[in-house]
């Protein structure tokens, strides 16, 4: 039958064991309350229970343990803690549970029941946790909690926490939440004292403003600023931004990318793309630079833009794209080139502009006019402006302000073409986007390859008129009309003088035409992309029972063995995390082969 004894002293107990080539330590229990013994349900073993005045005391080293309930085996100089649990580790960590069980010999804690351990950089909070205080590492694998103020709470399925180096390693079902972001990820490394947290696998980063997607990225929680590279994406209220290398900083909605990135724009179905891009949120703006090209996505035919520099900004009902430096600009029955272009989806207004280089010897000057290609027609002019239909995203028209000049190649002939030149230009779309009807005002020039019904050449109409009125069948004039005609002949083409067959500033620029989209970058240099550095590759959690923690167990197993030995009496208590250990042992045999 039990028995029982009241200790109104303190009993110290010293209980000795190995720290390999470190000193030997004890276990003192400064108080104990009550002492009994139980040798039918605990052989060998000391129990003691708090009184009223106070828990049961134990130190071991620099921890301080204190509980309503504690046996002690001696053989393997284990303590089994009951009811109200608290250790303490120097004057740094707290840990608190229902219950604990601590070995002498392998410096093992483990805790269960509403355990909270607590540093001065966070707090870990579990069901279960494992703690070695000869590693000072914290473990947990049945679902945690970690709590840091100034960087929020994260929870997942599996944690460990490096206590030296103030470091966590989270793996499965990983939340973060603040009051600013809510971060998600299979594999995820904190850094406590920083804020600091690394990504890989699948993960999201979900503020108020945006939501940023990476297999590897790295986030501080402090500053609200990170990046994100594979597979990156960061997804705004009405734009989609893609790249192989991302930064982004949530104070101030502002983004970059770098390599392969597209910017879509979820609202007016555009699409822009290039190798450095800067997105600002609320300024409603996007600059892309890098063989940039903006798409305008239609249903049935495309508008491709390219320019040295994109940029798009305005709310989505008043999108405006700016293209700059040898800009072009590509549909498959529309091509130009210019300086620079503007255009409003708003309005449907497309404005290609010349930039005035007068005094300069640029070599490239000369064709630095404006530039619309359709079907077989090349129109040049200062300024061009092309407009669309918003609603039926197709083109209704187009103006040439000033030297307005078209040409198109008379097919039958050599070295025919039709010119036609003015002050200015007003041209009409049909329905499948073809240039159907052409208005020159304002000393107007032109040369027509005239030919009958069977195409024969009949002659070179030459002739100078106040304005010129045309239609156009399939690119070719199937109509004109002068009004205010000056002057004008018609010659046999043998009695044509060759001087006079092409009217002044004439420019066919046909080597120019992008007839594909692959030919909008044919003029680019060659592009050098940077190479994309940052984050380290993932480095799996090492297995908390390894190789160096079941070796301290199988000498703490062993000496208890040969306690046994010498007194038959002495009892070997298999403890959870003992057992734990042994199952950690036979899977690494079983990995291993050893």
């Amino acid at each position: 039958m039990p028995y029982r004894f009241y200790i109104l002293t303190a009993i110290c107990l010293t209980i000795s064991f190995g720290l390999g080539a470190q000193e030997k330590k004890v276990i003192e229990i400064p108080y104990s309350g009550f002492l009994t013994y139980d040798e039918e349900n605990y052989p060998g073993a000391k129990i003691f229970t708090r009184d009223d005045s106070q828990q049961v005391h134990i130190v071991h080293g620099s921890i301080d343990l204190w509980c309503d309930k504690a046996i002690h085996y001696d053989t393997e100089k284990f303590i089994e803690a009951y009811g109200n649990v608290k250790m303490i580790e120097g004057d740094t960590i707290t840990m608190t549970s229902k219950y604990i069980e601590y070995s002498g010999k392998s410096l093992l804690a483990y805790a269960s029941g509403e355990v909270v351990l607590k540093d001065p950089n966070s707090t870990v909070t579990s069901d279960t946790l494992y703690f070695d205080r000869a590693k000072q590492q914290a473990y947990y694998r049945t679902g945690g909690k970690v709590v840091k103020d100034s960087s929020g709470t994260i929870t997942s399925r599996i944690g460990r926490y490096y206590m030296n180096q103030k470091k966590y390693q989270f793996v499965t079902d990983v939340v973060l939440v603040n009051e600013e972001a809510t971060v998600k990820s299979n594999f995820f490394d904190f850094y406590s004292d920083t804020g600091h947290a690394y990504l890989y696998g699948p993960s999201t980063i979900t503020t108020k403003e945006s939501v940023t997607y990476c297999e590897k990225g790295f986030y501080d929680t402090k500053t609200k600023i990170g990046y994100a590279i594979k597979k990156a994406r960061i997804d705004y209220d009405n734009r989609t931004v893609e790249g192989d290398s991302l930064y982004f900083d949530n104070t101030k909605s502002f983004a970059s990318a770098t390599n392969n990135i597209t910017v879509t724009d979820t609202v007016n179905n555009s699409i822009i793309k290039g190798h450095y891009a800067e997105v600002f949120k609320e300024k409603d703006s996007v600059f892309i630079t890098k063989r940039a090209l903006a798409i305008s996505v239609q249903e049935k035919d495309s508008i491709y833009i390219h320019g040295d520099t994109l940029m798009v900004t305005g709310k989505p009902e008043k999108r405006i794209t700016r293209a700059f430096r040898n800009v072009k600009i590509y549909k498959s029955d529309l091509s130009g080139k210019a300086d620079s272009i503007h255009f409003n989806q708003q309005t449907g207004l497309m404005q290609l502009i010349n930039i005035s280089r007068s005094g300069t010897n640029d070599a490239f000057s000369t064709k630095r006019k404006p530039i619309l290609w359709n079907i077989e027609n090349q129109m040049t002019g200062d300024t061009i402006h092309l407009i669309s239909n918003t609603k039926t995203e197709k083109l209704d028209s187009l103006i040439v302000f000033n030297n307005a000049f078209i040409i198109s190649k008379d097919t039958l002939s050599d070295d025919g073409y039709n010119q036609i030149k003015g002050l200015r230009l007003v041209g009409l779309f049909n329905e499948e986007n073809t240039l159907h009807q052409v208005n020159i005002n304002k000393n107007a020039e032109s040369i027509f390859y005239t030919r009958n019904e069977k195409q024969e050449l009949i002659g070179i109409d030459k002739a100078k008129s106040g304005s010129i009125y045309m239609l156009f069948s399939e690119g070719d004039i199937e109509e004109y009309t002068r009004l205010n005609q000056i002057d004008g002949s018609l010659f046999p083409e043998s009695k044509y003088p060759e001087r006079d067959k092409r009217l002044k500033d004439f420019d066919w620029r046909e080597e120019e035409r992008p007839k594909s989209v692959d030919d909008l970058f044919k003029d680019d240099p060659p592009l050098n992309l940077p190479k994309i550095k940052g984050l380290d590759d993932y480095v799996p959690q090492e297995d908390f029972f390894d190789d160096a923690m079941l070796e301290r167990m199988e000498k703490a197993d062993s000496e208890a063995k040969t306690k046994e030995d010498e007194d038959p009496k002495a009892s070997r208590r298999l403890p959870q995390h003992v057992k734990d250990q042994q199952k950690a042992k036979d899977s690494l045999k079983n990995k291993t082969g050893k």
